[in-house]
């Protein structure tokens, strides 16, 4: 309920600061697992999607957030984020995550691991990649442009879900992860 509640209040206050435009919401599965990956250029960027979509998202977000106990009771038990140690494989996060995706559910991962100071794309982390094909969920890439600033236009981009099917019996070797992931970039970056 609390989730649902959050979402309204964030959509009318985004809707009345920003010029938001959204492109591709068809291209969010209605159900079934996804993993919704969007470039990552501000903090406001979780908030904005999840309010945005037509699905409750279940971002993964940065421990250091947890840390907070006001923070961690908004987040987890209000939003139903869920930490990651950054540079780390953190194999709590990635069963979390798989958890979530066994359930139907749709999860939200910033795929570059952390906020672009530029506004340029990063490489992706390979947990991603990892949670795509363990997962056997689809990525729908999304790409987020323009500036949080007051009644600035941002467009989201929202791209066509990709699968990775043809890797689920593979090795999944460092250097494969990093492929997908790339794959996954290129995609967010025609959405740019």
């Amino acid at each position: 309920m609390f989730y649902y509640i959050a979402k309204v209040i964030v959509l009318v206050i985004i809707k009345v600061i920003f010029r938001i435009e959204v492109r591709g919401l068809e291209n969010i599965p209605k159900k079934g697992p996804v993993i919704i990956c969007p470039n990552h250029i501000s903090l406001l960027d979780p908030p904005v999607i999840g309010a945005l979509l037509n699905r409750r998202i279940y971002f993964m977000a940065k421990e250091e957030l947890f840390k907070n106990p006001f923070l961690k009771f908004l987040l987890g038990t209000g939003l139903g984020a869920f930490p990651v140690k950054r540079g780390t494989a953190d194999l709590s996060a990635i069963k979390t995550a798989l958890t979530y995706l066994k359930k139907g559910r749709a999860i939200g991962i910033f795929p570059e691991g952390t906020r672009s100071k530029t506004g340029k794309l990063q490489k992706a982390e390979p947990g991603v990649a990892l949670l795509a094909i363990k997962g056997n969920a689809p990525v729908v890439p999304i790409g987020i442009k323009g500036k949080y600033r007051l009644f600035s236009k941002i467009i989201i981009n929202i791209g066509k879900p990709i699968t990775f099917e043809k890797y689920a019996n593979s090795k999944l070797s460092s250097e494969r992860l990093s492929a997908i992931g790339e794959e996954i970039m290129q995609e967010i970056a025609k959405l740019l």
